[in-house]
Order: structure tokens, then C-alpha cells, then sequence
């Protein structure tokens, strides 16, 4: 099992929808139903920039997840400290409960060690309880919740 960086955002856009769908399935009424050409669409322009990276994880030749990630820099302001954080955008993986997120995960880990940043954050839709039990799992801790209200 291999993770590398991949700039194949075809191959990423397929390995979108199970994660997309179950982003549907949990919240149907904020997301929309998941467009391979859009989605691909979408990636193909953000997969060049900068400070995002794309996690491809496989075995042999079969792609089992990725992860995408992007370099954050907090610049300091009146309020806050400046700092940078590797920022989890997604993080999907085709079988659980087999290590395969954990396996993304130490990379992200090691990327972060490797430029020198101490941070790694993200975020999770609140019904999505696997996500939930994967990151306290991974020692996460919530510093910071967003709530909403419907009028």
C-alpha cells in the first residue's frame, strides 16, 4: 500500500462520489446531487494550485482512497496569533474499518512534520458519525463549533 501526491483529478472525482453521496443522503437539502462532469470539472481547476495536495492511496494498481488537503497561513490580525495548518478538506477511502483512513492520515501527519507545521485541522458534517469515531480515534479535539438556525 502506497500513498502519493496525484495531480489525476478524474481518478479523484470518482473516488468523490461515495463520499458526495453520503454528504446527500445526510443533509439533502444543502447538498447537491453528485455531477461526475461538474465534480471533475471542480477538481481539475483546484488540483493545480498551490497549496492544495491530493492523497492517492493504493494497492497494486487499485485505488482504495484519497484525501485532499490544503496548506493554510492564519496571518496574525488585532485578535489572533498568525500560524499555518495542514487544513483536511476530505478524506475518503472505498472499504472501512481497515486502516485505510489511518494510512491517509500518518501522511498527512508526516507532510505537516515536514514543512514544519504543528497543526492539522478539519471539519465534519455533525451527523456523519463514522467521521466522528475515526478523528477522536486519531486524537482530534474540538476547539471550535458552528452552529445554525433555520428562520
Amino acid at each position: 500500500m502506497e500513498v502519493s501526491i496525484t495531480k489525476d483529478y478524474e481518478l479523484i472525482a470518482k473516488l468523490n462520489k461515495s463520499v458526495h453521496d453520503l454528504h446527500v443522503e445526510l443533509y439533502p437539502n444543502y447538498f447537491k446531487e453528485y455531477d461526475f462532469n461538474k465534480v471533475r470539472s471542480f477538481f481539475e481547476g483546484i488540483i493545480q494550485k498551490d497549496n492544495q495536495l491530493f492523497l492517492l492511496l493504493k494497492s497494486e494498481d487499485e485505488a482504495l482512497g484519497y484525501a485532499w488537503v490544503e496548506i493554510r497561513k492564519y496571518p496574525e490580525n488585532v485578535f489572533k496569533k498568525g500560524y499555518k495548518s495542514v487544513y483536511v478538506h476530505q478524506l475518503n477511502v472505498l472499504r472501512t474499518n481497515q486502516g485505510l483512513g489511518s494510512v491517509l492520515m500518518d501522511k498527512i501527519y508526516e507532510i505537516a512534520k515536514e514543512q514544519k507545521i504543528k497543526l492539522v485541522e478539519l471539519d465534519y458534517w455533525a451527523n456523519n458519525q463514522a467521521a466522528e469515531r475515526f478523528y477522536q480515534k486519531q486524537g482530534f479535539t474540538k476547539y471550535r463549533e458552528i452552529l445554525y438556525k433555520e428562520l
